[in-house]
């Protein structure tokens, strides 16, 4: 029966209002949805109802506003109801001392999608009972750390006074597992494993919580200490068993649980010891197992808890741990404290001396802290606590202020669909529960909830066979539901009649209903629920004109092939107002009467450039331009001249009228003058009226032209020619006239009597009072100091003896000679340069050497630079400022010239290779002469020349050297005094200072190195020398103290002695160094009072144990005797240089004398001197062979002749080049199920030099052991982390394994191992926290960080499970679902039934090309994986909600503005520096530079940099605090301000120092922490100009996800982007995005935004293409795999690329390995056939390969 109808014009104000709600139809999911039924309809949104009137017409399933609107009675409508009951609630007493929670009871049933509010009330009293359990690490390492605690119990109870008079105390310990290899297992150990200790046990509850404080500390006073093998001690077992054993233990209901953890080393855990990888030992059952004395019996049968176990039941006792631990352990039990809710952590003294205080600051710090977690959710519910009143942590607990009432909102939501399938399919363990939301503190509140999924009553009233459905079928809910082969509206129709067809054949067509519908009974029932229309379908609603890309301009409806415009507006597509509100000017009226208002636009009656879109003239642009506009006009008009001139000057629209005199400038509108290029005559006009002159319009223009004189201009080119001969004439004379050159000097210009001379003629040194092997000289200018003169000088030694000269020509010219070098840089000296150790002056050093290197290289003979360092040079002008480098070239003796030739050239030039030097200066130093330059820059009187003096011990008594200046090559200066002379007088030496031996042997437990230093007296007196220390392998302030300083003998003395202070060898030095002895040099300086020095004036100080020694010195005494010493000295200038991986080239200068050859011993550094091997040479070079690759070698030199051996050189070292590493070490799988292996290796028998990555390849191969497909390539570039997780491999298949090392000198050999997983025993595994594991997903084709990643969390991976461990991610494309929904579809999509079917095709980069030619195209791009890589709030609806774009028209930057710069990626240098770099952004302007600020993320100052530079786009920044994390905001500048930042949040994680945690350990590695990006986007096209965006979390989202951004832009530019703010965490997020182009490719971005700051992006591309450019396709009922492209089909395109992850290792940039899935999919293939396709290898099989062609 009908009810009353509502009238029309209810049903238009019903329509208005539903208009108003739901903008666009875009958020009506229930007219959208294909349902068949009345429960279909109802379960897919909660605003949907279901119609059940037998005489309704229009669509049943609606909103309940919508079928209202058309005429639903209200009865007749069937809609899920939801219910919010409060079961109990009992106020909350503040008078009482315990936590409580109000309501304490809920009932909740709530539709699929619908979210329910609420507010909860917790209270935390001020005081309140409290249980304090402390549970001690009884290892012996904690025995002074016991003492301490048994004298602490009575200032322990005093803390727990002060904070609650209801208090009891509780003491455990614990150790290990008693047995191997956790415990020593021989019984004597096992009775007692230290002295005076206890027998090893697990866990032991020694005094249950007690009120009685004596008690606890007289039980206290009796324990004794036990003990274990390894370092990880077994606290897990012990806190489960204290968590679960609530009546051992003494746990009170209604009271504060604390747990007070304190140990010194690290953890065990679930699945990490041996005796679990061999599979003994069966989980945790998570039972208590203390027998009656509190002893842990089930130590033997059960693993290790997991941290989530711990983390699961301590919440659920009420328990809140506190880690005291040492600062050794704090970074393992730092991590582990972040996963509870709840806990803190402090740092232990060595002897827990503090714990006392370190409790009472966790006290404080956990009572501050309440945590509120949902307990026991079903799946297919949400719920979120937030406060209004207190803060949220980063761990999700609340800051309180207790003694209040705290009010918090919660949000309890049901989901509409789990992993694509519908809530309400959900197995009822799913669908409803009992949920707990518990407080930290209380039991907190019981909800019982439930998701209604009720079945519509109607449809269990059903009417089968009714007479109203002609008895051809059911009536149900108000319809009919036809039998099969019946249709129609009452069943009349019979399906497969054709008698009926004719009617629906429109005249001239072969198709039915034009292809648009379907035929019954005579009438046409169109496709798309209105989409098409007409008695035959022939009109499609989407193609009605379109404006600006809108349908009808978005102002009308498209029917029967037409618009229909809303009230106000006309035109074929209503783009057209009937309001001339658009034409009113600023004066009220109609197009300022100037034309007349048509379609909302001015049509003006007179067109011009200087009126506007109402017909309004634009005096500003007619100021700016009109002179300009009219000039040619005039030009020609009056004068005929100009561009127009001829018959162009028709075309001018106006007339010119000549005068004699033009109106003032003020009186007219535009007054404007002009230079005739003709004549170069200025002729004027003026302009009147409103500027704007038409045909009738005349401008006056003044008759007379305003004309200049004649000019000269023909005389300035004779001027310019008799100039240039005149100083061509004086420049020959200058050059050729003696005369004329000497005239010109006297000139003023000149600088007349400009003379520049040594300023003293004679030098007299004493030998034994130098303090340097050098004298500045100085050099004066004088006359007229203006100009820049250089000047040329030469010293030579010796000139006292005049054949000195010939005797020198003899040597060999080919002979290495070292020459000194000196040169200016063209950079200011700082303190850092002047001291060699520094970072600064090391990069400068191998600078110079390098750029040097390139310069002198093309010398024959010539070797690297060595010995660089930096000075000061004090009076050199205006550039003493400026650091000067001194080197040595080795080089042989004939290529004197040639290196001062180049060095002269290049200093001319001013740079050597890059290495900008001043001109001007240098000094290049030989055997014995020296030639240079300096420069008198302008003003400057005095410069200081640099005189080498050549001290050499075979000198004469009285040696004379000569300077001389050459010429002056640059400036107008004559030479003054030319020659300087000096003498150098050797007096006779008062004494010989030198060590008694060359080598002195110490032991490191003395001390102190007694190294004695004697005196040979020649003349009785005063000597003194300078003393000082030099590290080798040992190093100062970690073997020994660094100490110089002088040694004075007074006269009479003979013998003094240097003490250097040794100290004591650390644990991490002997783990890191080992045993091997190390050594120090003590160097003999600046002998003075008459001193030299003697042989040896160097001694090597080695330090070692005992036992070393004593075979050291056991070796020299067996050693063979050595020849009697002569007066031969130590050869000069060692030096080695590595030629290969296993050569070493060793060089010297002969000592004074006359040797006949020359002793080489060398040896492994660090081995004893004793294993040296011994080479003979008789020239002063040596090529070792044979050596070990990647080895440091020590060696030195000896002469020996007639006399027999001399003294020893110094000690050099030298490393040879590294060589390929061997293979590394056996494999080992430990086998976690059918599908899943841990890979583990040994690291290269031979590294041959540092291991820096290894590559891993596995792939399947058939029973041949022949590989089947490609290998998967995975880079571990950690080498430490020597072990893979490997998932998702095929059951029962044989895989083979490669792995191979990698060093400086490259990939070394492989190897290799083939196994079953099938065969092998498999078992359950945790992945643990410390080392992280590297782990890959075999079946993950997409690139969404599975090649390589780190796992942060403790999660388990399932026996038999195929998803990756570290995420709940579905592949999209290649594992998930991608499902393509169209509007219009008569059916919704079917998945393939291909499961049984076993695909197996081969994985190439492009597939064959005939596979998916028809509808699909798919290509797969690999590249090589290589590794190179935060808000705002909302609360918008998460799921299937249609989201408000943030207005791209308010967020649109101004013109010239700079956009974001589109990416960060942080690069690690050291543990804390980081290098920030970003790519420049877009902008109209150009750009003036970039902002940098960052600070630490819980606060601190802010750091600003400021980069004028607009192309530097990275900065370096130090000093940063390791394993802090630092917020980084980027912006750009130009001329029109500052644009928005891009954020970045980094970690630089490393080891610190145990005794300074801010200060990282040297040589420790060290990784970059950063948040990953959502998963994989999966487009779904809903129209030809909107589609579904969706993804899943990130992986590691580093923080609480509360939200993401969203940016969609044209992939090629053109509009401005578009973003969105989607609230919430969920597992998959989804959004629609309306207002897009067809055939246009899109860029989307989607960010997490998390409490950390928002994560790097992941980009994708898609393409919403329309193949014909016709209708949208409906989906047809083939039942092929494919189907054949329809004329005006769309498909989807899409391009998923992986994100840019800063993820930083040891200072190298990690870049994300590159995949791609491109292609055009069409609605029929499944995701389930893609994704067999493309995720499996080997052959496809013939029955599924017949079945894929064919269809």
């Amino acid at each position: 029966m009908a009810g009353p109808h509502p009238s029309w014009w209810t049903r238009l104000l019903l329509a208005a209002l539903l208009s108003a709600s739901f903008p666009g139809d875009m958020a009506n999911r229930c007219k959208k949805a294909q349902v068949k039924s009345c429960t279909e309809c109802i379960r897919v949104d909660r605003d949907c109802a279901y119609c059940t009137d037998e005489m309704f017409k229009e669509r049943r399933c609606n909103t309940q506003a919508e079928l209202l609107a058309a005429g639903c009675r209200q009865e007749s409508m069937v809609v899920m109801e939801s219910s919010f009951e409060i079961t109990e609630e009992t106020q909350i007493d503040t008078t009482l001392h315990r936590s409580q929670v109000s309501p304490q009871g809920l009932r909740v049933r709530l539709r699929p999608g619908e979210e329910r509010h609420f507010e909860m009330q917790v209270f935390e009293p001020l005081e309140s009972p409290m249980d304090l359990y402390i549970l001690m690490d009884f290892s012996n390492s904690m025995s002074d750390d016991l003492d301490n605690l048994k004298k602490m119990g009575q200032d322990l109870a005093q803390v727990l006074r002060q904070l609650t008079s209801d208090y009891m105390i509780g003491f455990g310990k614990f150790v290990d597992k008693v047995s191997v290899p956790q415990t020593d297992m021989r019984p004597e150990k096992l009775k007692e494993p230290w002295p005076n200790s206890d027998a090893p046990f697990s866990f032991k509850n020694v005094i249950s919580l007690t009120e009685d404080v004596e008690e606890f500390r007289n039980k206290l006073k009796g324990e004794r200490i036990s003990g274990n093998l390894d370092a990880p001690e077994g606290g897990f077992d012990a806190i489960l068993q204290t968590a679960v054993c609530t009546r051992h233990i003494g746990w009170r209901p209604d009271s504060t649980h604390l747990l007070v953890f304190s140990t010194e080393s690290a953890f065990h855990y679930e699945a990490d010891g041996a005796n679990v990888l061999a599979g003994i030992m069966r989980r945790n059952d998570e039972e208590c197992h203390l027998d009656t004395t509190g002893t842990y019996t089930q130590y033997g049968t059960q693993d290790y808890p997991s941290v989530p176990t711990l983390v699961r039941l301590l919440d659920r006792h009420n328990i809140i741990p506190i880690f005291a631990v040492t600062n050794y352990s704090y970074s393992y039990y730092e991590k582990l404290s972040s996963y509870f809710p709840v806990s803190s952590l402090g740092v232990l003294q060595e002897d827990s001396s503090n714990i006392v205080d370190l409790l009472q600051d966790a006290f404080n710090r956990i009572r501050s802290n309440l945590d509120i977690r949902a307990l026991e959710s079903p799946r297919g519910l949400r719920t979120e606590v937030t406060s209004r009143m207190f803060q949220k942590t980063n761990t999700g607990s609340f800051l309180i202020r207790r003694g209040e009432v705290g009010t918090y909102q919660v949000q309890l939501r049901a989901i509409e669909d789990l992993d694509g399938t519908h809530v309400c399919q959900l197995p009822e363990a799913d669908r409803k529960g009992n949920i707990h939301l518990k407080p930290s503190f209380s039991n907190g509140l019981k909800m019982d909830v439930d998701i209604v999924c009720d079945v519509c009553s109607c449809e269990l009233q059903k009417e089968e066979r009714s007479p109203r459905c002609s008895f051809n079928g059911d009536f149900m809910c108000g319809h009919c539901v036809c039998s099969e082969g019946w249709s129609g509206k009452t069943c009349n129709c019979s399906t497969g009649s054709l008698s009926d067809l004719a009617p629906c054949q429109r005249e001239g067509e072969d198709k039915l209903c034009s292809g648009q519908g379907e035929c019954q009974c005579g009438h046409c029932v169109c496709y798309g629920d209105g989409r098409y229309e007409g008695q035959f379908c022939e009109y499609d609603n989407f193609q009605c004109p379109r404006a600006s890309g809108f349908l009808c301009n978005d102002r009308g409806r498209c029917s029967m092939g037409q618009c229909v415009c809303e009230p106000g507006w006309t035109g074929l597509s209503c783009d057209c107002p009937l309001s001339n509100a658009t034409c009113i000017d600023s004066n009220g009226g109609i197009c300022n009467g100037r034309g007349y208002c048509e379609c909302g636009r001015c049509h003006c009656n007179q067109q011009s450039l200087y009126t506007d879109t109402i017909c309004e003239i634009n005096y500003s642009a007619i100021r700016l331009g009109l002179c300009e506009d009219l000039r040619s006009c005039v030009q020609c008009q009056a004068w005929g001249t100009g561009e127009k001139k001829g018959h162009v000057c028709k075309e001018c629209s106006f007339k010119v009228k000549m005068v004699d005199e033009l109106k003032k400038a003020e009186e007219v509108v535009e007054y404007c003058s002009f230079r005739d290029e003709d004549d170069d005559c200025t002729y004027s006009y003026t302009v009147e009226g409103d500027g704007g002159p038409g045909p009738n319009s005349t401008v006056l223009v003044q008759r007379r032209k305003d004309c200049p004189p004649g000019t000269f201009w023909w005389l300035v080119p004779l001027l310019v020619f008799l100039l240039l001969l005149l100083a061509l004439l004086l420049l020959l004379c200058w050059k050729y006239c003696a005369c004329c050159k000497a005239c010109l000097a006297l000139l003023p210009c000149c600088n007349r009597g400009h003379m520049v001379g040594f300023k003293e003629d004679h030098y007299m040194l004493r030998a034994n009072l130098m303090a340097s092997d050098h004298l500045d000289t100085p050099l004066l200018r004088s006359g007229n100091l203006k100009g820049r003169d250089t000047v040329r000088w030469k010293t030579t030694n010796n000139v006292q003896r005049p054949g000195f000269a010939s005797r020198a020509a003899g040597i060999n010219p080919t002979e290495l000679a070292p020459y000194g070098l000196s040169l200016r840089l063209a950079r200011l000296c700082t303190e850092n340069l002047l001291k060699p150790g520094t970072r600064e002056c090391d990069q400068l050093r191998q600078e110079v050497e390098e750029n040097l290197h390139e310069v002198y290289r093309h010398i024959t003979g010539a070797q690297k630079l060595q010995q660089t360092k930096f000075r000061q040079q004090p009076n050199a002008g205006k550039k003493q400022d400026h650091t000067i480098v001194d080197t040595v070239l080795m080089a042989p003796r004939s290529a004197k010239q040639a290196l001062l030739k180049l060095t002269e050239k290049h200093v001319e030039q001013g740079a050597f290779h890059e290495l900008k030097v001043a001109p001007g200066y240098y000094t290049l130093t030989a055997d014995q002469d020296a030639r240079g330059m300096v420069e008198f820059q302008e003003g400057v009187e005095l410069v200081d020349v640099r005189v080498p003096l050549f001290i050499r011990p075979e000198d004469d008594d009285e040696k004379q050297l000569l300077v001389e200046a050459i010429d002056v090559p640059a400036g107008t200066a004559t030479l003054g005094r030319r020659l300087v002379n000096i003498t150098i007088i050797q007096e006779q030496a008062s004494g010989i200072v030198s060590f008694e031996q060359p080598e002195y042997l110490v032991s490191r437990g003395e001390h102190v190195a007694r190294i004695p230093v004697t005196r040979r007296i020649l003349d009785n007196g005063k000597s003194q020398v300078s003393y000082c220390t030099q590290d080798n392998t040992a190093q100062g302030n970690r073997d020994y103290i660094p100490t110089e300083g002088e040694l004075l003998f007074q006269p009479g003395e003979t013998w003094k002695e240097l003490q250097v202070k040794l100290l004591e060898l650390q644990e991490m030095d002997s783990l890191l160094r080992g045993c091997q002895t190390r050594r120090f040099y003590i160097q003999l300086s600046n002998p003075k009072f008459g001193a030299r020095l003697g042989q040896p004036q160097s001694a090597t100080v080695i330090i070692g144990d005992q036992d070393e020694l004593d075979g050291t010195l056991m070796g020299q005494t067996l050693s063979s005797p050595l020849l009697p010493r002569g007066d031969l000295g130590a050869p000069q200038n060692p030096n080695a240089k590595a030629t290969g991986s296993r050569k070493i080239h060793f060089n010297w200068l002969p000592p004074p004398g006359k040797p006949t050859g020359y002793r080489v011993k060398y040896w492994i550094q660090g081995d004893s001197e004793s294993e040296a091997h011994l080479l003979d040479s008789k020239m002063p070079s040596v090529e070792l062979t044979n050596l070990y690759p990647y080895c440091d070698y020590e060696m030195k030199v000896c002469a020996y002749g007639a006399q027999g051996e001399g003294p020893y050189s110094s000690l050099v070292s030298c490393r040879t080049h590294p060589e390929a590493p061997s293979e590394p070490g056996r494999l080992a799988f430990n086998v976690v199920s059918s599908t899943v292996t841990q890979l583990s290796w040994a690291e290269p028998a031979e590294t041959n030099g540092e291991i820096t990555a290894y590559e891993v390849c596995y792939g399947l191969v058939n029973e041949d052991s022949r590989p089947i497909g490609p290998m998967k390539k995975v880079l571990v570039d950690s080498p430490k982390k020597r072990t893979l997780l490997i998932e998702n491999l095929r059951e029962s298949q044989p895989y083979r394994y490669t792995v191979k090392a990698r060093n400086g000198a490259g990939w070394g050999p492989e190897r290799e191992a083939i196994i079953n997983l099938a065969t092998q025993p498999k078992r359950p595994m945790s992945i643990p926290i410390i080392p992280d594991i590297p782990i890959v997903d075999a079946q993950s084709g997409e690139d969404y960080e599975s090649f390589l990643m780190y796992s942060d969390d403790v999660l388990r991976s399932p026996t038999g499970s195929q998803r990756p461990s570290v995420s709940e991610d579905t592949e999209h494309l290649v594992n998930g679902r991608m499902d393509f929904a169209f509007p219009g579809s008569a059916n919704s999509l079917h998945r393939m039934a291909v499961s049984n079917a076993a695909y197996s095709t081969h994985l190439s980069p492009h597939l064959p090309h005939r596979v998916l030619s028809t509808s699909s195209t798919l290509s797969r791009d690999y590249h090589s994986l290589t590794r190179p890589e935060h808000s705002h709030s909302s609360t918008l609806p998460r799921d299937y909600s249609t989201l408000t774009s943030l207005s791209s028209q308010s967020s649109r930057l101004a013109a010239g503005v700079p956009n974001t710069p589109t990416r960060l990626v942080f690069s690690a240098l050291g543990p804390t520096s980081l290098k920030v770099s970003w790519q420049e952004p877009q902008c109209e302007r150009a750009l003036q530079g970039y902002s940098v600020e960052y600070q630490l993320l819980n606060g601190g100052d802010l750091h600003q940099l400021n980069i004028p530079n607009p192309s530097q786009t990275s900065v370096v920044l130090e000093d940063l605090l390791p394993n802090h994390s630092y917020v980084f905001r980027v912006r750009a500048q130009s001329q029109e301000g500052w644009g928005p930042e891009r954020e970045g949040v980094i970690t630089i994680e490393s080891q610190v120092h145990p005794q300074s945690p801010l200060c990282p350990l040297p040589g420790s590695a060290f990784t970059l922490s950063t948040p990953s990006a959502p998963g994989p986007l999966v487009f779904t096209a809903l129209s030809p100009d909107s589609l579904q965006l969706s993804w899943e979390r990130p992986r590691r989202p580093d923080g609480n996800i509360l939200g993401y951004l969203v940016t969609c832009e044209m992939a090629h530019g053109g509009e401005p982007a578009t973003t969105f703010l989607v609230d919430g965490d969920s597992p998959e997020s989804r959004l629609k995005v309306p207002g897009l182009s067809e055939n246009v490719p899109y860029k989307f971005k989607v960010q997490a935004k998390t409490t950390q700051g928002f994560g790097p992006e992941r980009e994708g591309i898609i393409t919403i293409e329309s193949q014909a450019g016709g209708p949208f396709p409906q989906l047809g009922s083939h039942s092929g795999l494919f189907q054949y492209p329809m004329p005006g089909e769309y498909s989807i395109t899409t391009t998923h690329s992986s994100t840019t992850e800063p993820v930083l290792l040891d200072g190298l940039t990690l870049g994300s390995q590159h995949l791609e899935a491109h292609g055009s999919l069409t609605r029929h293939v499944t995701q389930e056939f893609v994704s067999r396709t493309l995720t499996t290898s080997g052959t496809l099989g013939t029955p599924v390969d017949q079945q894929f062609f064919q269809t």
